[in-house]
């Protein structure tokens, strides 16, 4: 799942820093938005078609509704060559009570990837976050979805309400600006930082509850479900089928549980544990593995031998950690001074190291290889390149989403926390000091603590929930950031779940290759056919791999059927690519 900064955090968890933006990012978000803004004009309520085109369409007289849908769909671009159609709902504002919404509403971006001539079914897609783009996400990485899923089924996905081009989107800013002056506070210590972030909490989430007034109580995971209800409705189809990672597996379930009778195919992929999401204070089973995590690299990267640059450096795991932790020790007690140019310089500390650099990478293991040269060099007396990769690492999420949701959702507020700084100090210290990665989750501690936006749903996860069709839960076995204990969590919720597990590191299956995997997927997709058992698969291929010259990626093992290579290649490509675009880490 994903944290924010003050902008959008996708990737792993995080909340109110200032996010770090590729420029290649912001530009494809101004011509999503762009798009997206234009299709908002001509939406009509509930599902009465589109009267008018959007600019961003080469092909104004495209509007097309397919026969059982009831919205109209617009030409938005393509997808390596393959067109993407784009359109929208409306949803009412608290999808439980209509009274109570009156006539205020959510605006739903939609975006789907037609699959072949055959495809009658949507698998509705969601990336994680709480925050991340389904836009963006179908945009980057359709093509590898598909070739995975097959060309059986379209894929759709959705900027779920109040996130990205979702509106109104949930903002504790009123303008950029005000983001940019009010939205960063130090809280990477624990103790040190307590007496800050926690007066700096006071007024952010007074600012959210000012800014977002009564839509910012509806932002939440049982309002999105429902509005999942209002998309399967606007293309005509009763059942869920349904792929979701990180977050998104917060949503399968909160899904899977308020509307079994839809729930015919879903999968929930890194699995967060929805007993706690909703029903504890500080989830502190997520890092159950990160170290594990962090040793596997250790112990990857030497058996990689040259293919690491880190295993010159050592001959044992044990050495490698060593002298990896020598040196963050080190940066704890002086930072080092980096200078580029005049316009290019700054300071790389622990927090750029631990926070910023390995953790992310944990979560993506394609992105080993370069975390080991840079650790190397870094080593060897050379910090620029580690600095220019880490100093200001974000995870891309826009906006404020991510804040709302889990404040919502969970248990937030002076009705459910001791409202004393010193009290709270002594609560995260004891539960946060149980990982090296624990103070990624400190500020947001403070403002759950604080939150004053009234909790409007009263949903809890209960055990032996019996849906349609049974759920299919996948994971890796030390994912980061969830872990597989909360998949067996989620294998207790829902009566006769599988869970199929790659034996390897990363957050989501999807993190590694795993044809093994890939086929348990489609099985279920278009038979429902779940394992007989708890099943495990294999990763295929090593760990670290020299990327080509020309950035391609390249079988790392041979296949009899050029199916099965296909979905190897895609495997790859999606890992390689695996995150949010949108600021530091979280669950995402």
């Amino acid at each position: 799942m994903a944290k924010e900064t003050s902008a959008y955090q996708g990737g792993p968890p995080v909340l109110r820093r200032k996010a770090a933006h590729s420029n290649a990012f912001f530009t494809t978000l101004i011509v999503l938005t762009l798009c997206l803004v234009a299709l908002s004009r001509w939406v009509l309520p509930s599902w009465k078609p589109a009267v008018s085109s959007p600019p961003c369409s080469r092909q104004r007289d495209h509007r097309h509704q397919y026969k059982g849908e009831k919205i109209l769909w617009e030409p938005c671009g393509d997808v390596n060559g393959k067109p993407v159609e784009c359109s929208n709902i409306t949803v009412p504002m608290d999808q439980f009570d209509a009274e109570n919404s009156g006539d205020k509403t959510f605006f739903i971006p939609l975006i789907r990837l037609r699959g072949g001539e055959n495809a009658t079914e949507n698998l509705l897609l969601n990336p994680g976050g709480p925050g991340g783009s389904g836009i963006e996400f179908l945009f980057r990485r359709g093509k590898q979805l598909s070739d995975i899923v097959g060309d059986g089924f379209h894929l759709l996905s959705f900027d779920p309400r109040g996130i990205n081009t979702s509106t109104p989107m949930a903002s504790c800013y009123p303008t950029q600006k005000a983001r940019r002056n009010l939205g960063d506070v130090r809280d990477n210590e624990l103790v040190h930082d307590s007496p800050e972030v926690y007066a700096w909490a006071h007024n952010f989430v007074q600012a959210c509850a000012d800014t977002m007034d009564e839509h910012g109580a509806y932002i939440n995971t049982p309002q999105t479900a429902a509005d999942m209800n209002s998309i399967l409705d606007a293309v005509g189809q009763e059942d869920m089928v349904y792929w979701g990672f990180s977050y998104g597996t917060i949503l399968g379930q909160t899904y899977a549980s308020l509307f079994p009778d839809r729930s015919k195919r879903v999968i929930i992929d890194g699995v967060a544990n929805n007993f706690v999401w909703y029903g504890d204070f500080l989830d502190t089973e997520q890092f159950t593995d990160t170290e594990n995590v962090l040793e596997g690299f250790f112990d990857e990267c030497i058996k990689a031998g040259k293919n690491c640059s880190l295993s010159s450096l050592a001959d044992t795991p044990k050495k490698l950690h060593k002298l990896v932790f020598d040196y963050a020790a080190g940066l704890k007690e002086q930072p080092i001074s980096v200078y580029v140019n005049s316009t290019q310089y700054g300071l790389f500390d622990f927090p750029s190291l631990f926070y910023n650099g390995i953790f992310p990478a944990l979560y993506k293991p394609a992105s080993w290889y370069s975390l080991a040269e840079n650790l190397a060099k870094l080593l060897k007396g050379n910090a620029t390149d580690a600095w220019l990769a880490y100093s200001d690492q974000g995870w891309g999420l826009e906006g404020d989403g991510n804040t709302f949701v889990t404040a919502n959702d969970g248990m937030s507020g002076p009705a459910y926390w001791p409202q004393s700084r010193r009290a709270l100090l002594d609560d995260i210290v004891a539960k946060f000091n149980g990982s090296l990665f624990g103070p990624t989750e400190n500020g947001d501690a403070y403002v759950r603590q604080q939150w004053k936006v009234p909790r409007t749903h009263n949903f809890t996860q209960v055990e032996g929930v019996e849906t349609a069709h049974p759920l299919l839960i996948l994971s890796t076995t030390y994912d980061p950031i969830c872990p597989l204990v909360s998949a067996k969590s989620a294998n207790r919720a829902f009566e006769g779940s599988r869970i199929v597990e790659v034996k390897g590191y990363g957050h989501c299956s999807v993190a590694v290759s795993s044809t093994c995997l890939a086929k348990h997927v489609r099985e279920f997709l278009y038979n429902g056919t779940l394992p007989d058992d708890y099943t495990k698969c294999e990763v295929d291929g090593p760990y670290f791999i020299k990327p080509e010259e020309d950035g391609k990626v390249v079988a790392q093992k041979a296949f009899e059927d050029p199916e099965d290579e296909k979905i190897h290649l895609a495997q790859l490509e999606l890992a390689r690519d695996w995150d949010w675009r949108t600021a530091r880490p979280m669950m995402m």
